[in-house]
């Protein structure tokens, strides 16, 4: 009795002190459950005025939050607030190379169950990849390129589909024209990385990324809204569940679409998976709320916050275990929303990722994919990751 006390007790004094950053993990639980409500959950459109509509805010922006996070978590593994050493490069690169992969091949398992949900590990083992030539790129460089790909990325992109005849195939539906493409999702990596350079475990950071956040926020939806107004993106300034105009159903989105007209729809573009412009800068202003409200609010109400920062701490473990379970109930390319569906997931992965943190800590694919990028960063010659 008193060995099966011992891990819970140990395991409320110690879970989510430093050097583990609890807010990230809280917003990590967060972005789970709402990737997990998109999928299976049953919304109506956002209207701001009514409260009963606020849960359509998972669409989209939950995996956008999952995104930026990722960006922070590769700071904090390549050097938290300092630009990795030069003499540590070989063995990083080799780290993120063997994390990406296998992150990728499970991305890969749960696409063949076959379910309607459009998996975002195969982006996300990429995005481990792509990242490796800006590892020692400053916060400014980052923020920068962040703010390029924002503002010019989607133009560029509906500009060169339109004139080169709507292309499509596996590899264009992937990096560039499908549900993730990863110029736009650069973006809010490229802005996870900065965050995370510039000590995101600081108070005073977390207040900066709250105003910055809100500030995008207003900026993105705002664009959204003067799209609506003349005809342009979405009718509903972004805050709607889906949108016919939206990149996730490319080619047709540019079907009808003129050059000027394609640009003007990547500009204003701010529905959920769209891609467009004012998404970016919204969902990113959302994420990066999110984030800070975490942080800050980790340290006063840390004991409640515990189950969503088990949650968030395997990620890949619950974020698999979901779609297994749309997998089982729907069957092989069954889809049906419940928010009673819903609500026991959340219920079911709070318990199971609590109770596996307390008796045995990390989670199982978390495992994988780190003795897997111990395996790769381990040739000889190599200097570990610290």
């Amino acid at each position: 009795m008193t060995l099966a006390l011992a891990a819970p007790a140990h395991w409320f004094r110690t879970f989510g002190r430093p050097p583990r950053i609890l807010g990230l993990d809280v917003a990590r639980g967060l972005a789970i459950l709402g990737m997990a409500g998109a999928h299976i959950g049953e919304t109506t459109p956002f209207d701001p005025f009514d409260p009963g509509t606020w849960l359509d805010l998972v669409h989209g922006r939950s995996s956008i939050l999952l995104a930026v996070l990722a960006g922070i978590s590769i700071a904090l593994m390549t050097g938290r607030g300092e630009i990795p050493d030069p003499a540590r490069m070989p063995s990083i690169r080799l780290h993120l190379l063997g994390r990406g992969a296998v992150i990728f091949v499970i991305g890969l398992a749960l696409e063949m169950l076959n379910t309607p949900i459009a998996v975002i590990l195969t982006l996300y083992g990429l995005l481990y990849v792509a990242v490796i030539p800006f590892l020692r790129w400053r916060p400014g460089t980052l923020l920068v390129a962040s703010g390029i790909l924002a503002l010019a990325g989607p133009a560029l992109l509906a500009l060169v589909g339109v004139l080169a005849m709507y292309p499509y195939g596996a590899g264009i539906s992937l990096v560039l024209y499908g549900s993730y493409p990863i110029t736009v999702w650069l973006a809010f990596v490229f802005g996870g990385m900065a965050l995370g350079r510039l000590r995101v475990e600081r108070i005073e950071t977390a207040v900066v990324a709250l105003g910055v956040g809100f500030g995008l926020m207003v900026i993105g939806y705002g664009l959204g809204l003067v799209g609506a107004i003349a005809g342009v993106g979405s009718s509903d300034a972004g805050m709607g569940a889906g949108s016919a105009s939206g990149w996730s159903s490319y080619p047709e989105a540019l079907a009808d679409a003129d050059p000027l007209g394609a640009v003007l729809l990547a500009i204003f573009g701010v529905d959920p998976h769209s891609g467009g412009t004012a998404e970016i800068l919204g969902s990113g202003g959302f994420a990066l709320t999110v984030i800070a409200l975490c942080l800050l609010l980790s340290r006063p109400l840390r004991w409640p916050l515990l189950p969503l920062g088990a949650l968030g701490s395997m990620p890949l473990s619950a974020y698999s275990a979901h779609v297994l379970s749309v997998a089982l109930i729907g069957g092989p390319g069954g889809f049906f929303q419940s928010n009673a569906f819903w609500g026991w997931t959340v219920l079911g992965l709070l318990l199971v990722t609590t109770l596996w943190s307390m008796f045995v800590g990390r989670g199982p694919l978390e495992r994988l994919v780190g003795r897997a990028a111990i395996a790769m960063a381990s040739a000889p010659g190599v200097r570990a990751v610290r």
